[in-house]
C-alpha cells in the first residue's frame, strides 16, 4: 500500500454526484493497486452483483461525466472514452474491499472509510455553522424591522 496517500488526499477523490458522496472506479483501482485497473473492479462487481445494489454503485450518465470532467479536469478522465465510469458510494467502497480480498484493499478501505467520515464531519460542522449564521441574520433582520417601525412612528409623530 502506498504510505504517501493521506486522508486529505483521499478526501480529494470523493465527489458529490446525485447528492451522494462517491468515488470513481478508476481512483479506487489506483488506491487498491489493481494491476488491471478498472477491469479488476468491474470483474469483482460482476461476480458479486447481489452485493452491489444501486445505492452502492452506479454508472455515470454522459452529462454527469461531462460535469465531472469540467469540475476536476484530469487527464485520467479524458482517456476514458470507451465506457462511462462507475462510481461507488461509501457502502459500495466497503463492499468492494470485501470482494477484492487483498491486503491492500483491506488496508486502503480503512483509510477510505476514515476519509468519508471526515468529509461527513466537515459537512455537518459547516451546516451547523451555517444554521447559526442564518439564525443570527434572521434575528438581526427582526431587530432592524423593529427599529424601522420605531423610526417611522417617531417621524410621523414629529411631522404631524
Amino acid at each position: 500500500m502506498n504510505n504517501l496517500i493521506s486522508n486529505e488526499n483521499i478526501e480529494k477523490l470523493i465527489y458529490e454526484i446525485r447528492g451522494i458522496q462517491v468515488m470513481l472506479d478508476s481512483d479506487l483501482a489506483d488506491l487498491y493497486e489493481c494491476v488491471n485497473g478498472t477491469k479488476t473492479i468491474n470483474q469483482a462487481v460482476n461476480r458479486h452483483l447481489d452485493r452491489f445494489p444501486s445505492d452502492f454503485y452506479f454508472q455515470l450518465t454522459k452529462t454527469e461525466f461531462g460535469n465531472l470532467q469540467s469540475q476536476i479536469g484530469t487527464a485520467n478522465l479524458n482517456t476514458m472514452t470507451r465506457t462511462l465510469p462507475y462510481v461507488f458510494t461509501e457502502q459500495g467502497v466497503a463492499m468492494l474491499a470485501t470482494v477484492l480480498r487483498t491486503k491492500v484493499a483491506s488496508q486502503m478501505s480503512i483509510s477510505i472509510m476514515r476519509a468519508f467520515v471526515s468529509m461527513r464531519h466537515y459537512i455537518s460542522s459547516n451546516l451547523i455553522e451555517q444554521k447559526y449564521i442564518n439564525n443570527m441574520v434572521i434575528e438581526h433582520d427582526d431587530k432592524m424591522k423593529i427599529l424601522q417601525k420605531s423610526f417611522s412612528a417617531t417621524r410621523r409623530t414629529i411631522y404631524s
